[in-house]
């Protein structure tokens, strides 16, 4: 199969044949658009409260070896996200006007793009919801005496109808409840920072050991960075694909690249690095690791994450009241996910009303919650880097190949993305079989990248179905 061969535009589905780009005069700056509406999705407490923790709970979770290390597995994560899984998808829409579910056929093809990227996203989206339906509800439940369980339902209808029918009362909301986790995230930074010199890793494993006595062995260095970039890049895989959304409302390279540099490389390193040095310094200051530990043998396990570390810090009093506010700041995003998936469901489920397919995912959202699955994220972000780790991948060489041009949609499901897409995720999926493989999101993305290119050079790309018009210039080439 040759991608030299272009077939009639009558070959292209609805949605691609009405496909419009959005024009450069509706564009905005990076700072207006790109970088506060990512740097808003790493101050959800959700992110940063698990910097510090790992999958299979080892001894000392990701402060194991020192902060240092913990702040370089950081930073390398922030890195991975910008260049490998944000800045194509990015570049794709700022070059194009178009959005992820439409420019994402040049890699998965005309009908393979309605499943992927734009169908797996909106599925991937109620994954989210139940995470913020789990954390949160159980943040509320400290403050308002009912069962968890039942704020959980209440939470994920009120943020499925909310994100399906009001989002634009929400967008406004959004714009200053993000505020409330960085003001709690300085505020616990500031009462804990004299500690953090005093961290000793060391005795901060055998601490965990008194209170954990079977918890998994303590991780070297690399497997302290491995860990950081599977929940980092775990949860960010998602949004990195759709960069191709933020990047159509961008003017130029500039403000892709900026966006992106300060609205997530820096967002990451700010909000999680900050909740990697409060816990070192709770354990760094005697008095209040006595306090954890204290905490900690009464909630039978030990205390890793910043987030359960409130009380200690401010006191059960104050701990509630912040706790509340955390979670109230965190029903933007839920509403936000539901959007994302009611955008992706009309576009790919045009025939199923809306409030029938959103419902569903809704209830699956709860289901999660009130299990519990939801609580534990890490597994949740392997699926979800396992996912659109491949994606981001083959998008990549996808554009390189084509240098930096859109090539348009491709014929039917295009062979190149479907194959690279698959043995990615096999193995990205792999530590949630209980195999070790370390960085697996990573991973899966140079899978789906080498095998994207080297199914591209064997020929097995479909053909390119022409898309008039379907790249205007920016508004600032060289801006």
């Amino acid at each position: 199969m040759s991608d030299q061969t272009n077939r009639p535009t009558s070959q292209l589905p609805f949605y691609l044949a009405s496909a419009t780009p959005n024009s450069p005069g509706n564009r905005a700056p990076w700072y207006k658009n790109i970088a506060p509406t990512y740097a808003g999705i790493f101050l959800w407490f959700v992110f940063w409260q698990g910097a510090s923790t790992t999958q299979a709970g080892f001894l000392g979770g990701t402060l194991a070896q020192g902060v240092g290390v913990a702040l370089l597995g950081l930073v390398l994560s922030a890195l991975v996200c910008h260049f490998l899984f944000y800045l194509v998808p990015g570049l794709f829409g700022m070059k194009t006007g178009l959005p992820l579910y439409i420019v994402g056929t040049s890699t998965f093809g005309a009908k393979g793009g309605f499943l992927m990227p734009g169908f797996l996203m909106g599925i991937l989206q109620f994954g989210w919801l139940g995470v913020n339906v789990y954390f949160s509800s159980l943040a509320l439940a400290a403050m308002i005496p009912v069962d968890p369980r039942i704020i959980m339902v209440i939470w994920g209808l009120l943020a499925a109808f909310v994100g399906l029918k009001g989002i634009q009362y929400v967008a406004k909301v959004a714009t200053y409840l993000p505020l409330i986790p960085l003001i709690v995230l300085i505020w616990l930074f500031v009462r804990t920072a004299g500690g953090v010199g005093s961290f000793d890793s060391s005795q901060f494993v055998a601490a965990h050991r008194t209170l954990e006595p079977d918890a998994s062995a303590r991780l070297g260095s690399l497997g302290v960075i491995a860990a950081i970039l599977t929940y980092v890049v775990g949860f960010f895989a998602t949004a990195g694909a759709a960069g191709a959304d933020f990047g159509l409302n961008s003017r130029s390279k500039r403000d892709v690249s900026m966006g992106g540099l300060v609205g997530i490389a820096l967002a990451i390193v700010v909000t999680a690095g900050l909740s990697i040095l409060i816990v070192a310094g709770v354990y760094g200051s005697p008095e209040m690791s006595a306090r954890a530990m204290a905490l900690g043998a009464e909630k039978k396990g030990f205390i890793l994450d910043s987030f359960n570390l409130i009380p200690v810090i401010l006191g059960p009093g104050h701990a509630k009241w912040l706790m509340f506010f955390l979670a109230l700041a965190a029903f933007p995003p839920a509403c936000f996910s539901a959007f994302i998936a009611a955008n992706s469901f009309k576009t790919t489920l045009p025939k199923v009303n809306p409030f029938v397919s959103v419902g569903i995912g809704a209830a699956v959202s709860i289901i999660l919650g009130v299990t519990g699955y939801a609580g534990k994220v890490i597994p949740v972000f392997v699926v979800i880097g396992a996912s659109f780790g491949p994606i981001c991948g083959a998008m990549m060489v996808d554009y390189l190949m084509s240098k930096g041009k859109w090539s348009g949609p491709r014929a039917g499901f295009n062979p190149a993305g479907w194959i690279s897409w698959a043995l990615g995720f096999v193995v990205g999926i792999l530590p949630n079989l209980g195999v070790n493989v370390p960085a697996a999101p990573v991973l899966a993305f140079i899978v789906g990248a080498v095998a994207y290119f080297l199914c591209a050079k064997a020929g097995l790309q479909s053909a390119v179905i022409p898309l008039p018009g379907s790249e205007p210039q920016p508004a600032n080439p060289k801006a």
